[in-house]
């Protein structure tokens, strides 16, 4: 990724992908796709469920090295095919108020994708409830963490 910024309740990352748009949308829509690429390269993930439509369930599960886990349950906003991803772990399916999460913030994560000369515009934003929730999500690792992910994302969708 290329740009980043954080600003009141936003974190946001910028990059372009060395791979067609559609090839990344199926990273992020695919469950055994989004498995391969969705964590850093020392844990692992697991995908319960995974549908990406308005009101749809996302069930994730990352597993670190050292017996660390992370159980993340939120639903699909909007989904625009090849375009614009939106998801939230602030509901649970059913449009169930979440409890809060004992170690990530609220938040509401927009995907933008763009055709670029053969490549794809990338654009992350997780957007925070307040801007201490914002400072608590960058200090646990959000720009590292993104970047490398989205390192793999591209890596992978070059190879489908």
């Amino acid at each position: 990724m290329t740009s980043e910024k954080a600003e009141g309740y936003e974190l946001r990352l910028e990059g372009l992908l060395d791979a067609p748009r559609a090839k990344v949308w199926r990273c992020w829509t695919e469950p055994r796709l989004l498995e391969q690429w969705f964590a850093p390269q020392s844990w692992t993930t697991e995908v319960k469920i995974l549908e990406p439509r308005p009101g749809g369930t996302s069930h994730i599960v990352m597993r670190g090295p050292n017996g660390e886990e992370s159980d993340g349950v939120g639903v699909f906003l909007e989904a625009a095919p090849e375009r614009r991803l939106v998801f939230t772990n602030a509901f649970a399916p059913g449009w169930i108020p979440s409890a809060q999460p004992a170690v990530v913030p609220f938040m509401t994560t927009i995907v933008e994708m763009s055709d670029e000369g053969g490549k794809t515009r990338h654009v992350v934003r997780a957007l925070h409830w307040t801007e201490e929730a914002r400072k608590q999500h960058e200090e646990m690792g959000f720009y590292e963490g993104w970047r490398q992910t989205t390192g793999q994302l591209e890596a992978l969708a070059r190879t489908l």
